[in-house]
């Protein structure tokens, strides 16, 4: 079990890296028809097709070509936007188990009061702390 989860989030962030989206998947039958009509037109094979759309030759064939501008918008995997997603996922297969704490109780108080000498605690301004 955790080796499919492992392929199908492998798979997951193989599809993301690559930038593949769900409009791109709707779009493969305008990157198959613009080819179709460079390969008559221009007589292209698809990797020259590839690379006049998506790599070296972009910039010159965009250039030369004006007419075809609309089209070209129309083409899959045109996007630009960059957006860094980091997913970390931490599956244990044991369980680790608390220590417990033992807590003190207090039993008996540990305060010392001795009887001041003075005359205000004489007459009942300063008083003891009371023990219940």
């Amino acid at each position: 079990m955790s080796k499919l989860v492992a392929i199908l989030l492998s798979s997951l962030v193989l599809v993301q890296s690559l930038r593949i989206d769900y409009d791109d998947i709707a779009q493969l039958d305008e990157l198959i028809e613009h080819a179709q009509f460079h390969q008559a037109e221009y007589g292209d094979n698809f990797l020259v097709f590839i690379s006049k759309h998506y790599g070296e030759l972009k910039d010159e064939h965009s250039q030369n070509h004006q007419e075809e501008k609309t089209d070209h918008e129309q083409l899959p995997f045109q996007c630009q936007d960059h957006m860094v997603v980091i997913t970390a996922f931490v599956i244990q297969a044991h369980s680790s188990e608390l220590e417990v704490i033992e807590l003190f109780e207090m039993k008996d108080s540990n305060f010392y009061y001795r009887s001041s000498l003075s005359t205000l605690h004489k007459k009942g301004l300063f008083q003891p702390p009371i023990y219940a």
